[in-house]
């Protein structure tokens, strides 16, 4: 690839970077509509030009193949400079393992800057994982993150270092690129990361196609999770520890039954203060900690009770500690 373009003397055009979204064009922001109406030309992979294709009637289009990312960006870049008006469109989130990186490392190979007069604007949309929590209930309501399977232009002890971290760290995960006809193996190595940290029966959602036509979605478990019908257009959910299922729906409670008791309308619990850190929040967890090496715990038993860098523990309890005063402003949470 070769991106060094030359910039004509005439007016140049914008790259306008469109997250359509999951598919439906019920789902897709207004302004990711119109940026497609005013565009001179639409460029995507096949399958996304058909996604929009009510929309793109009249445009030039150029439609590009799975692994041809940069191509597109380039595609994009040499239209701008020719004085049109590009959407460049990626399903999601054009942000999110989508077009936006990819169009960036191109402009900037090419000398372009943001004063450049080709200009580039981000339409944001809804990304897989958002649009696969919708349809499942709502298991991204606490910590979450997301990571790729794909090992196409990502080391895999890069990926497998980050599934084992996230893994032990208790987030909720979505995979991205979980499986495709020649990847099937990475799928298997994430479960069995997985299962060195979580429990067999944590809940696993599998949405394919969400919002298109082939929709389908299927809840499981972990230690099932690999043996599911699970393909490049598939998302996969991972549940924490508290995740559940119920109803058909998956939910990730985001911990007020630490601090409520739910059974007895709501009552703050015995310790706990509304609108004020949990008793085992930031500052009691210090006071804890304290007073347990105080008492005789080394900084490696703590360290392996509480599942943190020995390094952490012994430099937090160097710093100098006064009781909790700090606690007396109003926070933005229950």
């Amino acid at each position: 690839m070769n991106a060094q373009l030359e910039q004509p003397a005439s007016a140049a055009g914008k790259i306008m970077l469109v997250g359509i979204g999951p598919g439906s064009v019920d789902h897709m922001t207004q302004r990711a509509r119109d940026a497609i109406a005013e565009a001179d030309v639409v460029i995507g992979y096949v399958t996304y030009i058909k996604l929009v294709a009510d929309l793109i009637e009249g445009k030039e289009i150029i439609r590009k193949s799975m692994t041809e990312e940069l191509d597109r960006a380039v595609s994009a870049l040499e239209a701008a400079r020719a004085g049109k008006k590009v959407a460049l469109i990626s399903s999601g989130d054009a942000g999110v393992y989508g077009m936006a990186g990819p169009t960036y490392e191109v402009l900037f190979q090419s000398g372009w800057t943001p004063e450049d007069p080709v200009q580039v604007e981000i339409i944001p949309g809804a990304s897989a994982l958002n649009s696969c929590a919708a349809l499942v209930g709502a298991p991204l309501t606490h910590d979450f993150c997301a990571i790729s399977l794909s090992d196409l232009l990502t080391p895999w002890p890069t990926i497998a270092r980050r599934l084992d971290a996230v893994a032990m760290a208790d987030f909720v995960v979505a995979l991205y690129n979980p499986k495709s006809g020649r990847r099937t193996r990475q799928i298997v190595e994430a479960q069995r990361l997985f299962l060195r940290h979580r429990r067999p029966d944590t809940p696993v959602a599998i949405v394919k196609s969400a919002y298109r036509r082939r929709e389908n979605i299927v809840f499981t478990t972990l230690d099932s999770m690999a043996d599911a019908d699970i393909g490049m257009l598939s998302t996969v959910l991972i549940g924490n520890s508290n995740t559940f299922v119920r109803d058909g729906l998956m939910v990730t409670p985001r911990g007020y039954a630490n601090k409520y008791d739910m059974q007895e309308g709501g009552a703050t619990r015995e310790g706990e203060r509304a609108g004020r850190s949990l008793s085992t929040g930031l500052l009691g967890w210090l006071d804890t900690l304290r007073a347990e090496h105080d008492a005789g715990a080394s900084v490696d038993a703590l360290a392996a009770q509480y599942r943190l860098p020995a390094d952490y523990i012994r430099a937090t309890l160097d710093e100098p500690w006064e009781a909790e005063v700090v606690n007396a402003g109003e926070e933005g949470e229950a």
